[in-house]
C-alpha cells in the first residue's frame, strides 16, 4: 500500500472525512466527496457560484453535484468496492482488483492511477448544468467541459445516454504510470494530457509538503489540529477567475463559496507567517472591489460582488472596518511597506464611507444600515429592526482609526497619524457617552436611541479599544469572566447563558465563534488582563483540538459543533493557527 514519505502528510492520514469534506487542492475549484448513500459511490461538484446559472443568494449551495456518480471498475466496467485512506494529497482506494490512487494533476485536472498488472477504469456520469423546458422549446446550459483520457492501453471506451445526460465507463490495462484523467474547466480548449501517475503523485506529495514544512513551529499539543488547520486554510484557496484577481480563500469550500470581507481579513493573519504575498492579497483582493464612494463590498464571487441585499431589509451591505487592524498584524509580521502604501488611502476612503454615509442623526455614532454588514447576521441585536448603533461597529471603527494613525506614522504622513490618533480617542469617549450604563457595567447597542438590552459579548467589546477608563475595564471583565453569562465551560458564547434569547443550536445566538475568542483574547492583553488572555487563548485552543474537523461555531456546554455549523472553515482555522503559534512562542501568558 502506498505511503507518503512527508512526515506532514503521513500525519494527517485519515483526517479528511470524504462524507463531509472534500478532497480539493490549493486553487482548484473541483471537489471530490464520498457518497454517503449510496455504497463505494464517489461524486464530484463544483466549488462556484454563478448567478447566472442558478439565481439566488445561496442557490449555489443546493446545486447538483456535476459529476453525481463515479464508481471505481474492473476490467469488465462492473464497479468495486472500496476502502479509502485519506490524506492531504492523495487519496487511496484497496479494492478486490488492487490499489488505486488518486491526486490533483493541476487544479482542473483529477488523475487515478490505476493498479498494476490488471485492466481496471472508472465509471461516471454527467449531467447538463441545466435543463430548462419553455414555450417554444429549451435549452441546455452547460458552464463547465469535461474531458477524460488515459495513457494506458485502452481497454473499454463506452459511452451511453441514460435520458438526461451520459454514462461513461473507461478501462486500461494498467501499470505503475497508467492513469486516468478528469479534466474540467470553463473553455472549451480542454487539456488531454497524462502525466505519468507516479510524477504527478510525486509532484503533489511535494507540493503539500512545501506547504507544511513553511509554517512555523507550534508545541505538541497543539500539533495534530495545527497542520490539519494549515490544511483547512490551504485546500480552501480558489485561483483568480472571473471577479476573483488574487487567490483567495473561500470561508469553506463545502458551504460557502466565494470571498467574504470579514472571513479574508482574518485567513491573512494565518498567512502571514508562511507568505507575505498571500496574506497581502487576502486583504488587497476585498480593496480591488471598492466602489467610488469607499464602500467595500460584501462579498465577491465568480460573477459579481454583493454590495446590495433586499433580504430581510433593502439596504447596501458590507463587513466590518477591520482591514487597518489586520493590515498592520501582517505589516507587523512581514514588514511589507509596499502593501502599506498601496491600501493606505483606500482605507482612508474606506473610513470616510462609514462615518459620511452611516449616521443619520449626525451624532458621531455610526450605524448599521443591514444586519449582515456586522458579520453577525442571524445576532437578536437586530431583531427590533434596523438601523443600528451598534457597539462592536464602533469599537471596529476605533481600532480602525488608531491602526490608521500608526501606518501613517510608518509612511511618514505625521500630521495625519496625529489626526487619527485623536479621532480614535474622540470616538471612545464618544462610545462611552452614548453606550455605556453604569448601572450594569455595560455597552448597550441602540436602535432609535433606545437601549437593546441583549447580553452579547459585544456589550464588552470597547474593553478592546484599550482607551476605556480602568474602573470601566473592571466591570467589562467581571461580565466577561462570570460563568453564569460568558465564562462557560467553553467560553465565549455569543448570547450569554443568563438571555432568555440564548439559543446554543443558532448562528450569533449563543454558539462559540473562534474568531471572537480571538478578538477578546487581544482585548485583554492590551488592557493588561494577560494572565486571563492566556486563559481564554488556551480554552479556545482546547476547543476546536476536541473535534475531528474545524468547524464554524461550536456549542458553549458542550464543545460540539451544531448541526448548520460549517465544516473546514478558514477562520477558525486561522485564528487557530495564529493563537497556537503565540502561545507557543510564549508571546500570550
Amino acid at each position: 500500500m502506498y505511503v507518503p514519505e512527508s512526515s506532514y502528510l503521513l500525519s494527517l492520514e485519515h483526517r479528511i472525512h470524504l462524507e463531509r469534506i472534500p478532497f480539493s487542492d490549493r486553487g482548484s475549484r473541483l471537489l471530490l466527496y464520498k457518497d454517503r448513500r449510496q455504497p463505494d459511490t464517489l461524486y464530484l461538484k463544483l466549488a462556484e457560484r454563478l448567478t447566472a446559472l442558478t439565481p439566488g443568494l445561496s442557490a449555489y449551495r443546493s446545486r447538483p453535484p456535476y459529476i453525481p456518480n463515479l464508481r471505481l471498475v474492473d476490467g469488465d466496467g462492473r464497479p468495486v468496492p472500496f476502502e479509502t485512506t485519506t490524506y492531504p494529497h492523495a487519496l487511496v482506494f484497496q479494492t478486490p482488483v488492487g490499489e488505486f490512487r488518486c491526486v490533483f494533476q493541476d487544479a482542473s485536472t483529477l488523475s487515478f492511477g490505476l493498479p498494476t498488472g490488471v485492466a481496471s477504469g472508472i465509471r461516471f456520469t454527467v449531467v447538463p448544468d441545466l435543463a430548462r423546458p419553455d414555450a417554444h422549446g429549451g435549452e441546455f446550459k452547460t458552464v463547465r467541459n469535461c474531458a477524460y483520457s488515459t495513457n494506458g492501453q485502452l481497454v473499454l471506451n463506452q459511452v451511453e445516454h441514460n435520458g438526461a445526460g451520459y454514462d461513461v465507463t473507461l478501462v486500461a490495462q494498467g501499470d505503475a504510470d497508467t492513469a486516468i484523467t478528469l479534466h474540467i474547466q470553463a473553455g472549451l480548449e480542454l487539456d488531454r494530457q497524462v502525466v505519468p501517475f507516479r510524477a504527478a503523485l510525486q509532484a503533489a506529495e511535494e507540493r503539500w509538503h512545501r506547504w507544511f514544512a513553511a509554517v512555523p513551529a507550534a508545541d505538541e499539543p497543539y500539533r495534530q489540529q495545527y497542520y490539519y488547520a494549515w490544511w483547512v486554510l490551504g485546500n480552501n484557496i480558489l485561483a483568480p477567475y472571473g471577479y476573483f484577481r488574487r487567490e483567495s480563500v473561500a470561508p469553506s469550500k463545502a458551504h460557502y463559496v466565494g470571498a467574504w470581507q470579514w472571513d479574508n481579513y482574518f485567513h491573512a493573519l494565518a498567512f502571514r507567517y508562511t507568505d507575505p504575498k498571500l496574506a497581502s492579497d487576502q486583504i488587497q483582493f476585498m480593496l480591488d472591489h471598492q466602489l467610488p464612494d469607499g464602500m467595500i463590498p460584501d462579498a465577491v464571487y465568480d460573477e459579481g460582488t454583493i454590495t446590495q441585499l433586499e433580504v430581510p431589509v433593502v439596504a447596501a451591505v458590507t463587513k466590518p472596518p477591520i482591514t487597518a487592524w489586520v493590515a498592520m498584524h501582517v505589516y507587523e509580521q512581514t514588514g511589507d511597506l509596499g502593501m502599506l502604501r498601496e491600501i493606505y488611502e483606500p482605507l482612508v476612503r474606506w473610513n470616510s464611507w462609514w462615518f459620511g454615509l452611516n449616521d443619520d442623526d449626525a451624532d458621531g455614532i455610526v450605524q448599521y444600515s443591514h444586519p449582515f454588514s456586522s458579520g453577525l447576521d442571524d445576532s437578536p441585536l437586530w431583531d427590533e429592526g434596523m438601523p443600528v448603533e451598534a457597539v462592536d461597529l464602533n469599537t471596529y471603527l476605533c481600532l480602525q482609526m488608531e491602526s490608521l494613525g500608526r501606518m501613517a506614522r510608518i509612511l511618514g504622513r505625521m500630521r495625519e497619524a496625529t489626526l487619527w490618533s485623536n479621532r480614535a480617542d474622540a470616538l471612545a469617549r464618544r462610545i462611552v457617552e452614548h453606550f455605556y450604563d453604569e448601572q450594569a457595567g455595560l455597552f448597550w447597542s441602540q436602535h432609535e436611541h433606545r437601549p437593546i438590552k441583549v447580553l452579547t459579548p459585544f456589550s464588552l467589546y470597547p474593553l478592546w479599544t484599550a482607551r476605556m477608563p480602568a474602573a470601566i475595564n473592571e466591570r467589562l471583565v467581571e461580565h466577561l469572566h462570570d460563568p453564569r453569562s460568558f465564562w462557560t465551560a467553553h467560553p465565549l458564547p455569543t448570547v450569554a447563558l443568563s438571555d432568555p434569547r440564548h439559543d446554543p443550536q443558532q448562528m450569533w445566538r449563543g454558539p462559540v465563534w473562534i474568531n471572537i475568542n480571538y478578538i477578546f483574547v487581544e482585548a485583554l492583553q492590551r488592557t493588561g488582563y494577560r494572565g486571563l488572555a492566556g486563559e481564554l487563548a488556551e480554552q479556545t485552543l482546547r476547543l476546536v483540538m476536541g473535534q475531528g474537523d474545524i468547524y464554524e461555531y461550536y456549542h458553549p456546554i458542550t464543545g460540539e459543533p451544531p448541526p448548520k455549523a460549517a465544516p473546514m472553515f478558514g477562520w477558525s482555522a486561522a485564528c487557530f493557527i495564529d493563537l497556537a503559534i503565540r502561545m507557543s512562542r510564549g508571546e500570550i501568558v
